[in-house]
């Protein structure tokens, strides 16, 4: 009971955090205008498009994650992972970083496979992804340093909070007060559940490594992790050619709005709300797009996306029991042979 009023209390604390920036977002916009661009200046079906891309993207990391699940002696049906992939992506909706959780509770539940070593996969997974998306960060700096330099000038706050960091003596006395605190007590450090914490998450690192390692596909794993991210990019870029005043903008452009908005997504918000359409608009602001056309490209872009998973998801938790019945049934079935 305890646990369960704790996550009440985090979602609505991360919901409204992700309310609080949306609505700082869009509390001076004119609504009668965006509603206007809504309904007569939006092509749909570059946003259909787009859609249909995020949908190969999700096909394509339940292959992946397949290929990461085979070396742990498990191949699952893919209908059961591609579902729990899509419950995982529900989850995160509702509880950042519980989707992770979620789709290997359905996973281990469904396919009979341990959950511990599927979480391994998805730590791993989750890793190749952070590396992925740091690669075209790198990309973006190399190829846009001036316009990411215009954006740091822009929010001397950002500015202000990366300065702050790295030169508060503030930091350095606490990094060495710890250092010194952990080495005095580190016997009894050891055994506190914070240390056996790590000791798990490496634990569950080095299963995730071990089948990456052992792939037998390695090709097609190489093939998913960067169509996964293609996909991902191309689908955002698809939404620029449904409005006049993206149109003629470039795929750097796209790209860049692509990596920025995706920082947005690592803020403790449900879906990234707020701060994704914070980072989306402020990203396609260095491309001399207006505040109040950003703020509506955002709104597109974000709703749609979230829209196909929250649908998707939820056709997801409803058919996985169907799907799985016959299944169950027969395990049954087999039980009552093998006892009488």
């Amino acid at each position: 009971m305890k646990k369960t009023i704790i996550k009440i209390l985090q979602f609505l604390g991360f919901f409204a955090l992700g309310a609080f920036v949306f609505w700082l977002i869009y509390k001076d916009q004119n609504i009668d205008r965006i509603k206007t661009v809504l309904k007569n200046d939006v092509n749909y079906w570059w946003v259909a498009l787009s859609l249909f891309l995020g949908l190969l993207s999700h096909i394509s990391r339940t292959l992946r994650w397949g290929l990461m699940i085979e070396p742990i002696g498990h191949k699952p049906r893919f209908i059961n992972t591609f579902l729990a992939v899509m419950v995982g992506y529900l989850m995160n909706m509702a509880f950042p970083r519980m989707g992770e959780v979620s789709r290997c509770g359905v996973l281990s539940r469904y396919e009979k496979i341990s959950f511990t070593k599927l979480f391994g996969t998805v730590v791993a997974e989750r890793l190749v992804d952070l590396i992925s998306l740091l690669i075209l960060l790198g990309i973006i700096i190399v190829a846009q340093f001036g316009k990411m330099l215009h954006f740091v000038n822009d929010n001397p706050e950002i500015q202000e909070k990366l300065q702050g960091a790295f030169t508060s003596p503030y930091l350095l006395i606490t990094l060495v007060v710890l250092a010194i605190l952990i080495f005095v007590f580190r016997n009894a450090f050891k055994e506190t559940a914070f240390f056996k914490k790590i000791l798990e998450i490496i634990k569950n690192f080095k299963e995730g490594f071990i089948s990456i390692r052992n792939i037998k596909k390695k090709g097609w794993f190489f093939f998913h992790s960067v169509f996964i991210w293609l996909m991902y990019y191309v689908m955002l870029y698809m939404i620029f050619f449904a409005f006049e005043f993206t149109a003629d903008l470039n795929p750097i452009a796209g790209l860049t709005t692509f990596v920025l908005a995706s920082f947005g997504m690592v803020a403790p918000a449900p879906g990234g709300l707020g701060p994704w359409h914070f980072m989306a608009k402020e990203a396609l602001s260095l491309y001399g797009v207006a505040n109040e056309n950003g703020i509506i490209f955002a709104f597109v872009a974000h709703s749609s996306m979230t829209g196909m998973i929250i649908v998707i998801g939820i056709i997801s938790v409803l058919i996985l029991p169907f799907i799985n019945r016959r299944k169950v049934v027969n395990e049954e079935e087999t039980e009552q042979v093998v006892t009488s």
